[in-house]
């Protein structure tokens, strides 16, 4: 007991002494071409106070009412007021103001891009990942079947799919498909592209799963009085998604990450979200290690969930 305990003590000081060396290692290479990090800017790229200034239409007087009511009463008898708080009205009443001068300003609290960016992976993400699982399922069941008009045509998707680079069925889908379909959303190509890439892989693991059940359970349920597709949806497709599980998820959170290509496409994601203020701030280091923490957030609490969830699977087969 006492060795183990003392082997265990040596990998961790191992483990500690490779991250600190690591961690050491990048902070010299940082320091070795002078990098100025700004990391107190990240945060206005995901919400920060707009401050929007409020000018007057025309010319006129000035009257300040109450519950931060500001009228401006025009030359010719016309009236526009506006809601501005005491403290940041630049005018007094009776001013006389002309049109395009500050009569003073709001402060709103607003999205950042990075949060719209993620929002717009998470969304694209989950809508690719539900029609992929269709696919798959649909896949799956073709490439079992002894019907030539099914079996074929699915073997010959997923072999395409499969070996070709993910990039290039984008271009493919945008430029070609949805020019002759007539799609001209990014959003709706960049879903077809990633569900039919998921799809794929989805379906052969799910044909996996179905030829790993063994015969007898496909007898036992047509000896209960169902048909084929009674005895594939009750039976059959339950067990195969219980042992698919941690295949199919891996798939899917791989999808995550995958989404990043769409910004080939100029749809705003978070990886082109990051890019474009990488352009308009120069903060590289900052902006980039901020959007890999959060495919990294999203993929490892993903990963989270399916454990859990196989943990739960687990007990219910044992109980």
């Amino acid at each position: 007991m006492a060795s183990n305990s003392n082997n265990n003590s040596l990998w961790y000081f191992l483990l500690f002494s490779i991250t600190a060396g690591l961690i050491v290692s990048f902070y010299y290479v940082t320091v070795s071409f002078d990098y100025q990090w700004t990391w107190e800017k990240i945060p206005r790229y995901f919400v920060h106070l707009d401050k929007q200034t409020i000018r007057t239409p025309f010319d006129g007087t000035v009257k300040v009412g109450s519950n931060m009511q500001l009228l401006v009463v025009g030359d010719d008898g016309q009236k526009q007021s506006f809601t501005i708080p005491s403290s940041m009205q630049e005018v007094e009443d009776g001013d006389t103001v002309f049109e395009g001068d500050d009569l003073g300003y709001t402060k709103q609290w607003r999205i950042g891009p990075l949060i719209l960016g993620l929002f717009v992976t998470l969304k694209l993400s989950f809508v690719a990942t539900i029609i992929a699982l269709l696919i798959g399922i649909a896949t799956g069941l073709a490439r079992i079947s002894k019907n030539p008009l099914l079996k074929w045509p699915s073997l010959v998707y997923v072999e395409v799919i499969r070996g070709t680079p993910l990039l290039v069925q984008l271009f493919i889908i945008y430029f070609m498909v949805g020019s002759v379909v007539g799609i001209e959303s990014r959003f709706v190509c960049g879903v077809l592209a990633l569900a039919l890439f998921a799809g794929a892989y989805a379906g052969e693991i799910i044909r996996a799963g179905i030829q790993s059940i063994h015969f007898g359970q496909m007898e036992a349920a047509k000896s209960l009085g169902m048909n084929y597709t009674q005895s594939m949806i009750y039976v059959i497709l339950p067990q195969v998604f219980k042992r698919s599980l941690p295949a199919l998820a891996g798939t899917f959170i791989s999808l995550v990450k995958d989404s990043s290509l769409v910004s080939v496409m100029a749809l705003t994601d978070l990886t082109k979200s990051g890019r474009e203020i990488v352009s308009a701030s120069f903060m590289v280091f900052e902006v980039w290690l901020t959007v890999a923490l959060l495919y990294f957030i999203i993929t490892f609490g993903l990963s989270w969930a399916v454990k859990r969830l196989e943990v739960r699977l687990a007990v219910g087969e044992r109980g």
